[in-house]
């Protein structure tokens, strides 16, 4: 049943307080601590059946969540954007030989950054 865990827990991260304080736990317990199931169950005091079912609700709303919003897509554009913003940047102020085309790369960055 497990999803690709790192996935899904950036979206926790992201949107896992949209989630009911017991989505959130059994998340957490899951993905997190990596318990399994039946460990969550158990110290839950539902049934196995419960806890996948929980979890699966919550792996669907994060989902949705990103789907309709695409915070964590535009993160991750924007930490890529000021990663090329700061290679070009520090190029200029070694003194490349063409500026201009590193000021190119920082405009193309920032507009790659805005969509």
């Amino acid at each position: 049943m497990k999803r690709d865990a790192v996935a899904m827990t950036l979206l926790f991260d992201y949107y896992g307080t949209l989630l009911t304080q017991k989505q959130q736990e059994l998340f957490d317990q899951y993905y997190n601590q990596d318990l399994s199931l039946a460990e969550i169950a158990e110290n839950e005091g539902i049934s196995r059946q419960g806890v996948h079912d929980a979890i699966a609700r919550a792996e669907a709303l994060l989902l949705e969540f990103e789907q309709k919003t695409g915070c964590m897509a535009r993160g991750r554009r924007v930490a890529q954007a000021l990663q090329t913003i700061e290679s070009a940047a520090a190029a200029i102020v070694a003194g490349v030989e063409n500026p201009a085309q590193e000021a190119e790369t920082i405009l193309a960055a920032v507009r790659a950054a805005k969509e």
